[in-house]
């Protein structure tokens, strides 16, 4: 897990467009499965953030748009609208580009670039009001993480890693949140 966390970290700091060169489907579902494990804490510890913000009444978690989206809906289409095709048309747009990049410079910008725009129009889940824009840093951070995540796995596995994580993760948090 260690490994994973620095290897994840250090192409963080640095990315840069290389695949991974070990093929071994059973290296990549360990390494998928622990960078799915990365996100899921970061998704957890995140969580007091928005409980703090919630309490100071400094944005109403309550009228968050995907649980309005889904209010009506039956759990397997929540699934399958948020889980499979959000992560899809989401995937399409900020992930599969980052590799048409090919100098080191300006890929390293795309990337971020990809991975920022990404976190950001998670905003549009809240109503925007000044309270919301001036949190927006914290309000993201669960996406940001998410968005470098999937670049990651993109870069290094390939584009049907980052959906795959995309839609095991959107799915779990939706599951959840349903459920809850």
């Amino acid at each position: 897990m260690k490994k994973t966390f620095l290897e994840f970290i250090n192409y963080i700091k640095n990315p840069v467009l290389e695949s991974d060169k070990n093929k071994s489907l059973n290296y990549r579902f360990r390494v998928f499965f622990k960078i799915f494990i990365f996100c899921i804490i970061v998704g957890i510890l995140t969580t007091p953030i928005f409980i703090f913000i919630e309490e100071m009444n400094w944005v109403n978690m309550d009228n968050h748009k995907v649980e309005a989206m889904f209010k009506d809906m039956a759990l397997y289409k929540i699934i399958l609208l948020g889980g499979f095709f959000v992560p899809l048309i989401e995937e399409l747009l900020f992930r599969a580009p980052i590799t048409l990049f090919k100098k080191p410079k300006v890929f390293k910008i795309a990337f971020y670039v990809f991975t920022i725009i990404f976190g950001l129009i998670h905003i549009t889940n809240f109503d925007i009001t000044t309270n919301v824009l001036l949190l927006t840093p914290l309000l993201v951070i669960p996406q940001l993480f998410v968005g470098l995540s999937l670049g990651f796995l993109r870069v290094r596995f390939g584009f049907w890693w980052a959906v795959l994580l995309h839609c095991i993760y959107n799915s779990f948090f939706l599951t959840i949140s349903t459920l809850s």
